[in-house]
C-alpha cells in the first residue's frame, strides 16, 4: 500500500474505533489478526478486542482520539495517541497509548497496543 492508503486507512480505522461501529473494525481486521496489549502480554482474537471496542460503547459513549504522532510504515502504521473520555459521574479520563499496526493486504494482521496501567484504574467502577 502507498502512504497515503495507510494514512487514509488508520483515520477510518480510528474513526470506526471512536464511533464505536463494531463491524467497521471488525471489517479493518484480517480474521486471524492478533491484538496485544503490553499489559497482560496475551494475544486476543478480532473477536475479544470486539468485546473491548464494545464495551467502551456502552461505558464511555463521549470519547475522542487526539493523534499525536502517527507514521506509515512499509508494512502498516505506528501511532502515538490520547483517548480522551467523560466518565458516567461527569469526570473526565485519558489514556495515553502507543499502537504498532502491521498490516497485509489492506487490513491488519496485528496490533501491538503499549499503554501505562496506572491510567486504566479509574475504569475498574465502570464494571463489566
Amino acid at each position: 500500500m502507498a502512504e497515503q492508503d495507510i494514512l487514509a486507512f488508520a483515520d477510518r480505522f480510528i474513526d470506526a474505533i471512536e464511533r464505536g461501529d463494531v463491524e467497521a473494525v471488525r471489517a479493518c481486521y484480517a480474521p486471524d489478526a492478533k491484538i496485544w496489549h503490553n499489559t497482560d502480554k496475551v494475544e486476543q482474537t478480532v473477536e475479544q478486542n470486539l468485546k473491548s471496542v464494545a464495551w467502551f460503547g456502552r461505558k464511555l459513549p463521549k470519547r475522542s482520539y487526539r493523534v499525536v504522532r502517527r507514521e506509515a510504515l512499509k508494512d502498516g502504521f505506528l501511532q502515538q495517541h490520547v483517548l480522551e473520555a467523560h466518565l458516567p459521574d461527569g469526570g473526565t479520563w485519558s489514556l495515553s497509548a502507543c499502537v504498532v499496526i502491521k498490516m497485509r493486504d489492506g487490513v491488519i494482521t496485528r496490533l501491538d497496543e503499549y499503554i501505562d496501567s496506572v491510567e486504566t484504574t479509574a475504569l475498574a467502577a465502570l464494571g463489566r
